[in-house]
């Protein structure tokens, strides 16, 4: 306690009494975020500041770094891997109250914001000038894009669109020890910079292991002019992969590609009786963007190509029809949480990204593996860059439950990493999957530890996180 009084008077001391937070009731809701691991362990902070200027990061990355203080930034802690949470305990760096839109610049298609801007609200700015941020994860109106950057995040529209990481320009960066950088220029207002080592992309998706994102420079795109919805109903899962290559083989790049198999469309089902998604193994949602002319075309000519293999096909480009064509996926996550009345769904094993060709493979896996665990689950996701998503239900108050759930999510990662894919998509390493960096990345994960050793000697920023959690404390 005498320590934590101690750390709480350095930090009134350098940034001011209004900015920092001690409180133990107050603490405690930075000790966890939408993860199941927080959800079990809870990582509770010793202070937790809100800064609001480069300088005041910069100071209180100083007195950190003197004083061999874990530091954890955190945006609105939507993430699901136990990403921005405290498990060594010291500072929580709360940016989300930073959330000032700098600049949008029209002329050169950009936007420079603070890191505690909302996905959303960006948007909504941007959408003034016909422009708008392509990457759109789900918790838009509550995400950060600090968060989305540290996270390389990204979600639907990621088969067409990509990545954060394809829409940033530059950024400032505050290091370890509280030198302020900026990567790709923050001056520059070119759109193409090919010059030096590419620091922009080291700090994409560090998930704050590296150093604090103060400021981000982001390319932005013409918003399309129009936009249309098509559902094909597949009675044999395996057609809905076949179909989705196709389409690709036909020239036809989608905004966004997304699967319901049968246990989601049950889900829904139940949740709402009144959508009455049509009863099959899988359900697939193409949205096409872009000039009126193109999506018509595009789909009708995605129409003939589900045709084949679906027993029902609807195309539409009115809103009203659009909305409740898509209200079925939009509701699954929900609908996944009341599948069980004593249970709740937990986010475990959650966010794998395997090869389209292994997609079917992978959701009947899982299935298998659900029920040698005995564990109820709901599959759904972004099939067009073969993201699954799993919705694991249990009863989380059940120790016997807990055991089990986190060996099927064990088993799913592994069987992620088998099937040539990615332990995540979308969501990050955080705590919860850096025991898999190994399996994962093999060597390359001694090339990381070197990078973070050279950037943050005394392993003071986001400890624990994304690197092997007793390999990584060697570096301190």
């Amino acid at each position: 306690m005498l320590k934590n009084q101690a750390l709480v008077k350095d930090l009134v001391a350098l940034i001011g009494p209004d900015k920092v937070i001690s409180e133990e009731l107050d603490l405690l809701c930075y000790s966890y975020d939408s993860s199941f691991k927080s959800r079990n362990h809870r990582f509770v902070p010793d202070a937790v500041v809100t800064p609001r200027s480069t300088e005041e990061v910069s100071k209180i990355m100083k007195y950190a770094y003197a004083n061999n203080i874990p530091v954890t930034p955190r945006g609105a802690a939507t993430g699901e891997t136990c990403g921005a949470v405290p498990v060594r305990g010291g500072i929580v760096l709360d940016l989300s109250t930073w959330d000032t839109i700098e600049e949008i610049d029209t002329s050169n298609m950009q936007a420079i914001v603070r890191p505690g801007v909302v996905h959303a609200n960006l948007n909504k700015e941007l959408a003034k000038y016909g422009l708008f941020f392509p990457p759109d994860p789900g918790s838009s109106r509550m995400c950060t894009i600090g968060g989305m950057v540290a996270n390389n995040s990204s979600g639907l529209r990621a088969v067409k669109y990509g990545t954060t990481e394809n829409y940033v320009l530059g950024l400032e960066v505050v290091l370890p020890y509280g030198d302020v950088i900026v990567t790709g220029g923050m001056k520059s207002r070119a759109i193409k910079n090919v010059s030096g080592m590419n620091l922009t992309k080291l700090f994409v998706g560090s998930e704050g292991t590296l150093g604090v994102i103060t400021r981000v420079r982001l390319r932005v795109w013409p918003k399309p002019k129009a936009r249309g919805i098509l559902m094909a109903v597949f009675p044999d899962l395996e057609d809905a992969p076949q179909t989705v290559l196709e389409v690709y083989q036909a020239g036809i790049l989608p905004a966004g590609i997304e699967i319901l198999d049968d246990s989601a469309i049950k889900a829904v089902n139940e949740y709402k009786p009144e959508i009455n998604l049509p009863d099959a193994q899988a359900i697939l949602l193409f949205e096409l963007d872009g000039n009126p002319a193109s999506v018509e075309w595009e789909g009708n000519e995605v129409a003939r190509i589900a045709k084949k293999r679906a027993s029902q096909v609807e195309w539409s480009t009115d809103p009203e029809r659009m909305a409740q064509l898509w209200e079925g996926r939009s509701v699954t996550a929900a609908a996944a949480a009341r599948v069980r009345p004593d249970g709740s769904r937990v986010f475990a094993g959650e966010d794998i990204s395997v090869p389209l060709s292994k997609v079917t493979e992978c959701l009947r896996r899982i299935k298998e593996l659900g029920e040698k665990y005995g564990v109820g689950v709901v599959n759904y996701g972004h099939i067009g860059d073969g993201n699954v998503h799993t919705a694991p239900v249990i009863d989380p108050e059940s120790p016997e439950e807990i055991e089990r759930v986190e060996k099927f999510a064990d088993a799913i990662h592994r069987l992620a990493v088998e099937l040539g894919g990615s332990t995540t998509g979308e969501h990050g390493v955080g705590l919860v999957r850096a025991p898999y960096a190994r399996l994962e990345h093999g060597p390359a994960v001694d090339i990381m530890l070197l990078i973070k050793r050279a950037l943050d000697p005394k392993g003071i920023m986001n400890p624990g996180k994304l690197l092997p959690e007793e390999e990584e404390a060697r570096v301190s």
